[in-house]
């Protein structure tokens, strides 16, 4: 552990205040791809479009070629692209998969029931912060989609130290840092309920963090992944 020591002068005094973190930080992750509009069950007779994201190693979304395929022509068809047809009643494993810029094959699964509607998987995602530094940071968050807007939001149970220079609140794929995250904006929330609006373009599936740093210096604080 070290301190990353700043001081302010005000006033002729010297002021000390600073954020305590790690020296080292490994950025690597596994790249990983994601189906983004994931469904339990798809309504017979019906198609459906699905789609996923591939994330590096650093957890940036990038474009690769990815492959769609069915266990179970039968039951559902499925383009390369990913546009599905359900045929018959019955069950079939949904496979998306490619190749890492970096050399290694990614892919994931998805069991989808030919049924009488169409259900989605997921609706929201929840989590919970915990802190990874000296620095008081907890509470439950969910992220959904609210009156067509989705929504990043804390509950009661929240609270987050008032002592740092500059709290930044992050969502990422890549809770080692910052860099590449989507930054939500600098914390002014510190005590109880809250929420965040996000932008339109971004989907539930999009990040698995949420990510408190300490701005100035580019320390961790702590963190909260979505189950």
């Amino acid at each position: 552990m070290s301190k990353n020591v700043f001081a302010i002068l005000i006033f002729g005094i010297i002021v000390l205040n600073g954020c305590i973190g790690d020296d080292i930080i490994e950025d690597r992750i596994d790249p990983v791809v994601r189906i983004s509009n994931a469904i339990d069950t798809l309504k017979d007779g019906t198609s459906y479009q699905f789609e996923a994201s591939f994330f590096d190693q650093v957890g940036m979304q990038t474009m690769i070629d990815l492959t769609w395929n069915s266990s179970d022509e039968n039951i559902i068809s499925i383009s390369e692209t990913g546009l599905a047809n359900a045929l018959q009643i019955g069950n079939t494993l949904i496979t998306v998969d490619g190749l890492a810029p970096s050399g290694e094959e990614v892919s994931e699964e998805l069991l989808v029931e030919v049924g009488e509607e169409t259900i989605v998987s997921v609706s929201e995602r929840t989590g919970t912060l915990q802190t990874t530094s000296s620095y008081e940071l907890k509470g439950d968050f969910v992220l959904k989609e609210e009156g067509g807007v989705l929504k990043l939001t804390f509950a009661d149970n929240y609270q987050a130290s008032t002592a740092l220079p500059g709290l930044y609140i992050y969502l990422t794929n890549n809770p080692s840092t910052n860099s590449g995250a989507f930054e939500i904006g600098a914390v002014t929330e510190f005590d109880g309920a809250h929420s965040y609006d996000l932008p339109s373009t971004m989907d539930l599936m999009d990040y698995e963090y949420v990510l408190y740093f300490c701005k100035p210096f580019n320390v961790k604080v702590g963190d909260g992944q979505f189950n």
